[in-house]
């Protein structure tokens, strides 16, 4: 893998979603400090220095190292009108586990600041994030799974043209149970790239 590998940058008409560095690390705690509460009710459990400088600092330089070695790819939604130097974290996306060979596939997580809900912008995020898996990076299969009760996400998956494909019982472990999940999934359309 490429060791100069650029760094991720997907422009919308609101947003741009990119990759953070390592210096990006207080943005990123001030958007998971002001949605504690918020992502928290359908987030695995955080380790104890995961409000913390020192964590993300070491998390976002991780991030970057995954990407170059095809692992995952995580992202941060900055609004577009704000300069990027300095624009809000207000949402997060992550491309995680891909698995390349005859699967070419991932697991796509997403989380957005509570104040920005309702406005589209993870539709807005996602339709970009999907674009880049399959053209991008020539990714077959996006899947992706969501509480049964989190009726804002199965909308914006359905929205995206995700399939349910399932229920897993006991699927993931937040707030110390086991819950289940929705599976859904979307795959490439024809004209995407070869699979690499």
């Amino acid at each position: 893998m490429d060791s100069d590998k650029p760094i991720v940058l997907l422009t919308t008409e609101r947003l741009r979603i990119t990759q953070f560095p390592p210096d990006g690390a207080a943005r990123v705690v001030a958007y998971h400090e002001a949605n504690r509460e918020h992502l928290g009710l359908v987030s695995p459990s955080r380790p104890g220095n995961f409000y913390t400088l020192t964590y993300w600092r070491t998390r976002l330089a991780q991030d970057l190292e995954d990407a170059r070695f095809d692992r995952s790819l995580r992202l941060v939604v900055l609004p577009r009108e704000a300069p990027p130097s300095s624009a809000p974290v207000i949402g997060n996306i992550s491309l995680a586990h891909i698995r390349r060979g005859p699967l070419q596939a991932t697991d796509l997580g997403y989380g957005l600041d509570h104040r920005h809900e309702g406005k589209g912008l993870m539709t807005e995020a996602l339709r970009a994030v999907c674009a880049h898996a399959f053209h991008g990076m020539g990714l077959h299969r996006i899947q992706a799974n969501h509480l049964p009760e989190n009726l804002r996400s199965a909308a914006v998956l359905r929205r995206l043209g995700f399939v349910v494909e399932g229920y897993a019982r006991d699927f993931l472990e937040i707030n110390g149970r086991w819950r289940d999940h929705v599976l859904t999934s979307l795959v490439a359309p024809e004209d995407r790239p070869v699979a690499r």
